[in-house]
Parts: structure tokens; sequence; C-alpha cells
């Protein structure tokens, strides 16, 4: 029975992991998709003085 809290938190641990890989590689499809083609951003005036 002492080896239950180690045994949970190690699922938890590797439910984590596995959710973080998946977000990461979710997130460098959306990067390399081509979002917005042709929108060109604003460039900020820089006040000189």
């Amino acid at each position: 029975m002492g080896n239950t809290i180690y045994i949970i938190l190690g699922v938890v641990v590797v439910i984590y992991l596995f959710i973080s890989v998946t977000n990461r590689r979710q997130h460098k499809e959306r990067k390399s998709r081509k979002f917005m083609e042709g929108y060109k951003r604003k460039e900020s005036k820089e006040i000189e003085e």
C-alpha cells in the first residue's frame, strides 16, 4: 500500500508528458501553416527627438 502514491504520481507524470508532446507538435504545425498570407504588419513609427 505504500507504493500506491508513487504509482499514481508516475501515471500523472506520464499523462502530463504525453499532453505536452502533443501540444508541442500541434504548435509546430500551426506555425508552419501559412497564416494570414499576404498580410503585412504595420511598422511602428519611431518618434525621434
